[in-house]
């Protein structure tokens, strides 16, 4: 089995991101003045002057504090977020895969957009600093681009049972196995999930991924115990289905 070298480990990255969006002060969490945002709907000036842009509607459609009472809601964008030096990879460009056919799943597992995207958000969403992150990207396509986004991830779980490494800035991540699994709650018009197994420090670690299409929107969830891997524990982060159904609501 393949393995990343202790200090390029793209989900210790992931557990620096965790730790640090918990951490931090200020950061959107999506609510406050998200108010509008949390329940979904645009207001009555923006509905009646003009039609929202992409990113603007994702930010109306994406999870919020109020959604999942009890749990912190993070702005988690790699590419723009105070802790982005901490990312595995800040747009899918970076990233080089040995086996082309996985690449979705680098992308799913590293907060990435999947295919040709208009438009994406990310939120990390926690109880607290020693629970599981469970990582929430929406993306959104041209009309057709969500099912092909979808059709690659499909195919590359079924492709990549094996395992794979991608590499991206000098850092390299390395999975020893996916494996398909049933989704924690089907939604939209299409459902997919998966775990993945690594190798860290002699220590094996499971994380879970699920992605739903609704429309022509995208949703992927990730979770990843990142405390657990930076303190060398094994670990098991199984999906929070409280989470995937708040969001999944919100999709439709």
């Amino acid at each position: 089995m393949k393995r990343a070298t202790p200090a390029a480990l793209s989900l210790s990255a992931l557990t620096l991101l965790s730790l640090a969006a918990l951490t931090a002060c200020g950061g959107d969490s999506g609510s406050g003045s998200d108010a509008d945002a949390a329940a979904g709907k645009p207001s009555a000036t923006e509905a009646g002057e003009r039609q929202l842009t992409p990113e603007e509607r994702l930010k109306r459609l994406v999870i919020t504090e109020a959604d999942v009472k009890g749990m912190k809601v993070s702005d988690a964008d790699v590419a723009t977020s105070d802790n982005s030096d901490f990312a595995f990879a800040k747009s899918p460009q970076e990233v080089t895969v040995e086996k082309p056919v996985c690449a979705p799943l680098a992308y799913a597992m590293n907060q990435l957009p999947l295919g040709r995207s208009q438009a994406d958000v990310t939120r990390s969403v926690s109880r607290d600093i020693n629970d599981s992150f469970t990582y929430v990207m929406l993306t959104t396509y041209e009309p057709g681009g969500a099912e092909s986004a979808m059709a690659g991830l499909s195919k590359a779980v079924d492709a990549c049972t094996g395992g794979f490494t991608a590499k991206a800035n000098g850092n390299t991540g390395a999975y020893d196995s996916v494996t398909a699994e049933k989704p924690v709650a089907t939604a939209g018009d299409e459902s997919l999930a998966f775990r993945s197994r690594l190798t860290f420090r002699g220590v094996t670690h499971t994380a879970h991924a699920q992605a739903v299409r609704s429309g022509d929107v995208l949703a992927v969830y990730y979770s990843v115990d990142g405390l657990a891997i930076a303190n060398g524990r094994t670990s098991d982060a199984r999906m929070n289905a409280t989470v995937v159904k708040a969001q999944n609501a919100k999709l439709g």
